[in-house]
């Protein structure tokens, strides 16, 4: 499994930014895409909310990606 850490800049990332920023996908748009597809989990469980509000502490994953924030 890769993982990555991410440190956010203020109170949240919205999460198709997150992936965007981390390198996932090209755009914030395409970020959307890959979280309507279902293949998101937020702490465990299945997001869907294309801008759901990710804060320190959380954690991302993508197929084998983790990503954890601060």
């Amino acid at each position: 499994m890769q993982k990555l850490t991410f440190k956010i800049e203020g109170e949240y990332v919205e999460l198709n930014q997150l992936l965007k920023l981390v390198g996932l996908c090209d755009s914030g748009g395409a970020g959307k895409v890959i979280v309507a597809s279902g293949d998101v989990k937020v702490d465990g469980k299945q997001e869907l909310r294309k801008t759901a509000k990710i804060r320190p502490g959380q954690t991302v994953k993508l197929g084998d990606i983790l990503i954890s924030t601060q």
